[in-house]
């Protein structure tokens, strides 16, 4: 594996296949430090695209997974498994090499320093790097099925490329025409109301900006995000987007969205591939027709959410029991699930008896109060359940963290906060009028966004460094919410 010289300003392209040794040996390989504070490489912080190619961008400017849509197949080899144990090959992806001063060629993992941050409102990604007092800058977009890759600085930059297939180019008119792309379909957009401080204004555009990237164009589809295990579509995850869609102005793109999740045989699986087939290994969870139902409602496909969930349910009871959760474990019978599919699955789960707080499993006294309670406000107003959803809330908002909350009490996947059930808290604080801790949610989700503005699945409770998929769409749906409830317009 070489690499070659080029002038400044240009990217030079060496091909090479990919090594990967399966997991558990001690030849396996290990995923590079990164610098102090920041996450490793190879895990994607950033996403490109505008519906057509789909990029993830880790935090050292390498391209990290790419598809030819955003819930398609991979065309890196970078698996998920891989980036939790630290055994990436390092011959993975689309890789930024720098020659400083006459001396061996180094990754962007080796800088000094690292800045990255998206020009104002687009989705073209410009990466800043410092070995000693030479800077080297990387400006990125994904455009139809042009990947640009655009280097700038004082030193000579090659791109190492170990996958790949899409047509990659270093013609700086491709950035431009990405940005300009983006900032009309970002006009289309409706504002924040008056009032909106310009941290509110910054995350909604991001926010919108980061769903235009994971919503495939054509279909409709609509990733979790640009990873190996995340770029599948979730009949919930998608609903979410076509309501933000929706509350954003963006009619047509929530239409689209919807189509898509009412095409699929939603009783097959979990999730989908993009072009609509199941993926197998996890059932149907039992959340799946009511957010369906409410995202047709929002995009006025069908007149009410609960005559959509009928519909999707054969004219039958919707089957949420004995059914996994969002918490995407074993079957059972719990709150998310009943709040999605209506009053009477509630009243089935509570056995008709009202309550203080919402747990989980009422069954089960331990499982602790959950974060979908919120879900009885938006989007599934049951309002006789506010006083049970504004306790539970306000528990679970004192016992988070400065960067959110998980998901619940008896959350097993340890400490960390989850972007999206923080998000999605704050939404209905804010519609039951809890404006201060809703506010205080938005900006725990604004201390785990990354420097460029991207939401992480989950952070790290203490350092706030991201420990999962970045961005994830689920997370920027309910932010779109949340702002637009605190900031109506």
């Amino acid at each position: 594996m070489g690499w070659a010289r080029a002038a400044v300003g240009l990217v030079a392209v060496m091909a090479a296949g990919a090594l990967l040794v399966s997991g558990g040996h001690e030849a396996d390989p290990e995923t590079p430090a990164g610098l102090p504070g920041m996450p490793p490489p190879f895990l994607g912080v950033a996403v490109l695209g505008d519906g057509g190619l789909a990029a993830a961008v880790d935090a050292y400017g390498n391209v990290v997974d790419l598809r030819p849509g955003p819930a398609g197949r991979a065309l890196i080899d970078n698996p998920a498994d891989r980036q939790a144990a630290g055994t990436v090959d390092p011959e993975t992806g689309i890789q930024v090499w720098v020659r400083v001063g006459g001396g061996p060629a180094k990754p962007m993992w080796e800088a000094d320093s690292i800045r990255q941050r998206y020009l104002p409102g687009t989705n073209v990604l410009r990466t800043d790097a410092w070995f000693g007092e030479r800077r080297v800058v990387i400006e990125q977009a994904a455009l139809g099925g042009q990947l640009a890759v655009v280097a700038r600085g004082d030193s000579a930059v090659a791109l190492r490329v170990h996958g790949g297939g899409a047509t990659l180019t270093q013609d700086p008119r491709v950035l431009a025409a990405a940005a300009a792309a983006d900032g009309r379909w970002l006009d289309r957009a409706r504002p924040l109301g008056p009032g909106a401080p310009e941290w509110a204004r910054e995350m909604y555009e991001r926010s919108l900006l980061v769903l235009h990237a994971l919503t495939d164009s054509r279909s409709g589809a609509v990733a979790a995000g640009a990873r190996d295990g995340w770029a599948y579509v979730w009949p919930r995850d998608a609903s979410a987007a076509a309501i933000a869609f929706a509350a954003a102005g963006y009619r047509a793109e929530a239409e689209r969205v919807t189509r898509f999740l009412l095409g699929l045989g939603i009783e097959q699986a979990a999730r989908f591939h993009g072009d609509g087939s199941p993926v197998a290994g996890r059932a149907a969870q039992g959340d799946a027709i009511g957010w369906v139902g409410a995202a047709s409602e929002a995009a006025g496909i069908i007149g009410s959410s609960k005559h959509a969930a009928r519909i999707l349910a054969g004219g039958q009871p919707i089957p949420w029991r004995d059914r996994a959760d969002y918490w995407e474990g074993e079957p059972g019978e719990y709150l998310g699930n009943a709040i999605a599919s209506g009053e009477p699955a509630v009243d089935l789960l509570y056995e008709g008896q009202s309550q203080a707080r919402l747990l989980r499993q009422p069954s089960e006294p331990d499982s602790g109060l959950d974060s979908a309670a919120a879900w009885a406000v938006r989007p599934f107003s049951q309002p006789r359940l506010y006083p049970a959803a504004r306790a539970t809330l306000a528990r679970l908002v004192a016992q988070g963290t400065p960067y959110g909350i998980t998901p619940g009490e008896g959350w097993p996947g340890g400490e960390d906060p989850w972007s999206a059930p923080t998000a999605w808290t704050a939404w209905s604080l804010a519609a039951l009028g809890e404006r201060r801790q809703a506010l205080r949610l938005m900006s725990a989700l604004r201390r785990s966004a990354t420097p460029a503005g991207d939401l992480p699945e989950r952070v790290d409770a203490r350092t706030g460094i991201p420990r999962s998929t970045t961005p994830l769409a689920w997370s920027h749906a309910f932010a779109i919410l949340a702002l637009r409830e605190l900031w109506p317009g």
